[in-house]
């Protein structure tokens, strides 16, 4: 630990601010300061982009030399240094989206370039699209909206969250030691049309990502501030309904403010009704202080109910006794509801440094009932089961902020702390019946869990090189009461140390070579961690990635990488059965491709492909398959914006056939699904609808390889058991501005 404060004292100390070096801040027209706009030294090369305040310094400059300013979505700008004052005010324009504007430029978020592309060109406008704005990550739904989301990722079946952080303008969505499963992560109290843009990582490289940062990280930025207000009407399939409200409250220099509330119904395909029901509201203020403080505050209430059908079993459906839109047991379902509070703060303290903190509370309530084996325990009243919990989290982030520069090389150093604090009482798994008798408790206590965690991030600009040296630090204190005893509560305590380090090198504004490597992990449930005493508690995930972002021609953009991802133990609490399940040492490698060409200024295509090969080490060949581990998935699209008004789009997604078990004899089948879009604007009204499914492919949405027995069955069977994905869906949108 003696590398890190000599770490600080050279950057603090032996990096100097020089005076042969342009400063100042890049605006939109309404003042508004525009984040990662690229900078570059036309006459040397130089280059640097701008920092969260819009602020940005670029050295080494001469009176004769051209600065180009360019970000997406905007016109590039050029203008001589002699021209412009010291510290300069950039104000760029707005302009249809054009790949020709994009710069390469040695940023270890450079990869966000392709989200950022898609979001402005292919808005979000559905829960269900939120998380695959992230190339490769695919997700399945278990309950039509009302459970989070299985996601899958680089090899990862992360089941609701475990190996994935998920944040929301940085306030954490996963859920330790959660009832339902370790990591779960519930984005549905996020109002997709209130996303401004989306922030990922994949790999354990991040040291501002702590827990859960082992096959990626996601944080949704959201506005903050609207252009205008919107009322949105939505009907479709299944009696799907979704009216939405976006109201502009404040709108200036130097305070907005708004509020975003939406309201969904729907039945679902299914012959039981969902009679799924959600409701949300957010507000947002944000206020300049003077003397350069900003401070924010954001408040969100979020509360779904639903019925479900569950996973049936594959055998059912090719007997006859149930449809694909059938159940064995639909008395299942569940409830949940979430408030957040969230503060920020940020202070300017000169032209090269700020300070931004973040505190925030979470209460959140989570009851849901599930029957995934039938009658394999109690051959009279089912298996039914209950998971509840109630959970108050409070937290703070803060992260200091500097750029520092000595003849021709400068530095971003980032110093960060962070404190969450979960209380999760009442947290329970039982065998109920029909949601309404519970027969007997399995697990039943109260769950104290902290994670204090202090951070170090350069980045170190040498011309062509960047170099990315970053260390972590985590320190978890789990206790766990067990209510079902009298042995009182018990605790374990345990730090983990993180080394990361990233090297770019841009070869030139169109090509940038990249090596990233660093070691990431996720904690376990509290009630595992006190039962096992302390052991293999914080199992650690090591991976490297080796890749390229290039522009071959302008309006086309492409990244690639080989990855690798080792992890010491998928050691997982299993929430659905209340067992501990260590599976040991695993190994992934693969391969990503991402493509974003655009033939025409109106018209968008994209691609991405993934493959991964993913293996337990510590089983004999054959049988060491990582059940549900995606093999092979790509999705492409085709997107246009036409100044005319009409718009639309053509999006694919495939995922291929892969393991369901660990000898690969259940195999889960793969799919192909096409969705189409289309729209037109005029003047403040918006006409669009969409068809999810149009070939009404019959497809799983998520799939197990599970053992059950139905009622009067002699013998347990264990197959696939699935929840059919949805048929063809229609749904028509009509919005106003105003």
């Amino acid at each position: 630990m003696k590398v890190v404060p000599i770490l600080i004292s050279f950057l603090l100390y032996g990096f100097q601010l020089t005076g042969q070096s342009i400063s100042g801040n890049v605006e939109d027209n309404m003042g508004v300061a525009l984040v990662g706009v690229n900078i570059v030294n036309l006459s040397s090369g130089r280059h640097t982009y701008t920092d969260e305040n819009g602020s940005f310094q670029l050295g080494l400059t001469n009176r004769l030399d051209t600065i180009q300013f360019s970000y997406l979505g905007y016109e590039t700008m050029e203008k001589r240094v002699d021209e412009m004052s010291d510290p300069v005010v950039i104000i760029l324009s707005e302009q249809i989206i054009s790949l020709s504007e994009i710069v390469v430029l040695p940023r270890l978020d450079a990869t966000n370039l392709i989200a950022d592309i898609d979001i402005q060109t292919n808005p979000v406008n559905s829960s269900q699209e939120v998380l695959q704005k992230v190339p490769g990550l695919f997700i399945g739904q278990h309950a039509g909206g009302g459970k989070a989301e299985q996601i899958f990722l680089r090899g990862f079946d992360i089941d609701h969250g475990t190996d994935i952080n998920i944040t929301v303008d940085g306030l954490p969505v996963n859920m330790v030691s959660h009832a339902h499963g370790q990591g779960y992560a519930d984005l549905h109290f996020l109002i997709p049309e209130t996303i401004d843009r989306i922030d990922f990582g994949k790999g354990p490289y991040y040291a501002d990502q702590g827990n859960f940062n082992t096959a990626g990280y996601v944080n949704f930025k959201t506005k903050d501030r609207l252009d205008h207000s919107l009322l949105k009407f939505e009907s479709g399939s299944f009696n799907t309904q979704r009216i939405l409200g976006l109201l502009d409250i404040v709108s200036g220099a130097n305070q907005n403010a708004y509020l975003a509330s939406e309201y969904t119904i729907s039945d679902g395909p299914f012959e039981s009704p969902q009679n799924f029901d959600r409701f949300n509201i957010i507000g947002k203020y944000q206020r300049a202080l003077g003397n350069g403080h900003q401070l924010g505050i954001a408040a969100s209430y979020f509360a779904s109910k639903w019925d479900a059908s569950g996973q049936i079993p594959q055998r059912a459906v090719d007997d006859g006794l149930i449809t694909r839109f059938g159940a064995i047991d639909d008395t299942e379902g569940g409830e949940t509801s979430r408030m957040n509070v969230l503060l920020t703060h940020k202070k300017i303290l000169d032209h090269h440094s700020f300070v931004k903190s973040s505190t925030f509370y979470t209460y959140y309530d989570f009851e849901l009932f599930s029957n995934f084996t039938f009658f394999l325990r109690d051959p009279i009243n089912g298996d039914q089961i209950k998971q509840r919990e109630s959970r108050n989290i409070l937290g703070l982030v803060s992260e200091y902020n500097r750029t520092l520069g000595h003849k021709d090389i400068s530095a971003l150093l980032k110093i960060g702390i962070s404190l969450r604090h979960d209380i999760s009482d009442s947290n329970e798994l039982a065998y109920t019946l029909n949601r309404v008798q519970t027969l007997e408790q399995i697990q039943f206590g109260n769950i104290h869990e902290t994670n204090l965690g202090v951070y170090i991030n350069t980045a170190v600009d040498l011309g062509k090189w960047t170099v990315i040296p970053a260390i972590r630090l985590d320190y978890f204190n789990f206790q766990y009461d067990d209510l079902l005893t009298t042995d009182g509560p018990l605790s374990e305590s345990k730090p983990i140390l993180t080394p990361k380090i990233s090297v770019l090198f841009n070869q030139t504004q169109q090509l940038q070579w990249y090596i990233k490597t660093g070691k990431g992990f996720h904690s376990n449930d509290s009630r595992v961690v006190v039962s096992r005493k302390g052991q293999e508690i914080l199992p650690a995930a090591y991976g490297a990635d080796v890749g390229f972002i290039w522009k071959p021609i302008p309006k086309l953009i492409m990244q690639s990488a080989y990855w690798y991802l080792f992890l010491e133990q998928e050691f997982v609490y299993v929430g659905d059965e209340g067992i501990v399940e260590p599976s040991g040492k695993t190994t992934r490698q693969g391969w990503d491709l991402s493509l974003r060409y655009q033939p025409l200024d109106w018209l968008y295509t994209n691609f991405d492909f993934n493959y991964t090969y993913a293996r337990s080490n510590e089983a004999e060949a054959g049988f060491n398959y990582i059940p549900l581990a995606p093999e092979l998935t790509y999705t492409g699209g085709l997107q246009a914006n036409h100044p005319s008004g009409f718009y639309g789009g053509i999006n694919m997604r495939h995922l291929k056939d892969r393991p369901a078990n660990e000898d690969n004899s259940i195999v889960a089948e793969g799919y192909t699904i096409v969705d189409i879009n289309a729209g037109y604007s005029w003047r403040k009204f918006d006409f669009s609808f969409q068809i999810q499914n149009l070939f009404d492919v019959a497809w799983n949405e998520t799939q197990f390889a599970t053992e059950s027995r139905l009622l009067d069955e002699p013998h347990s069977v264990e197959e696939i058991h699935f929840t059919p994905g949805a048929p063809f869906m229609l749904k028509g949108m009509i919005s106003y501005k105003f």
